[in-house]
């Protein structure tokens, strides 16, 4: 089965927002780094996604007028392909040809795809929810996802653990295969 990697928004946008915390960052940075290098050594496509906003004002993190639309610091990638999205799933994102990531994935014979990146219950599971409903065997490498710690509208307090858990929960079986990313290029 041909798989390619898809690399969501691993951003210096993030490190803008209030949110952002380094805390889980060094072992996130550390499993992303290992996937990708795995990736591109078993020559597996590594499509990398950047999120924009509609918007062109500098003060925007996302906007390409911030200057922060770009990969974190400390991540070594060297994508075989880069898209741009606005809304939450990848699938969507286009290339500066124009082109989608759904129709780059299938006019080069793609069957799967890795998801992996920045937000473990946003755009990384909106993009594998899509992926699965279209076709693709989606695997979902957990501990290559990052996410922040949230608060629902009646109050309750959810850490990043929680998130992932619950997304684990409402993928797996249905829409991806879980696993680690030391894992998640086996057949």
């Amino acid at each position: 089965m041909k798989q390619a990697l898809i690399v969501i928004d691993v951003q210096e946008s993030f490190r803008q927002r209030p949110f952002w915390d380094e805390t889980e960052y060094p072992a996130f940075l550390e499993q992303i780094q290992s996937l990708i290098d795995a990736a591109a050594a078993k020559d597996i496509p590594v499509l990398q996604v950047f999120h924009t906003s509609v918007t062109n004002d500098p003060a925007s993190p996302f906007s390409l007028a911030s200057g922060h639309v770009r990969t974190l610091e400390e991540l070594r990638i060297a994508p075989t392909a880069v898209f741009h999205k606005t809304v939450h799933s990848s699938l969507y994102a286009k290339d500066a040809s124009g082109a989608s990531l759904h129709d780059w994935l299938l006019a080069r014979g793609i069957e799967g795809v890795i998801v992996c990146g920045i937000r473990t219950e946003q755009c990384c599971e909106t993009t594998s929810r899509h992926a699965s409903d279209a076709g693709f065997k989606v695997v979902f490498p957990t501990d290559a996802t990052l996410t922040f710690a949230m608060q629902s509208p009646s109050g309750k307090h959810y850490t990043p653990a929680e998130i992932r858990d619950h997304t684990e929960l409402v993928l797996q079986g249905r829409f991806a295969r879980i696993a680690r990313a030391a894992d998640a290029l086996a057949a």
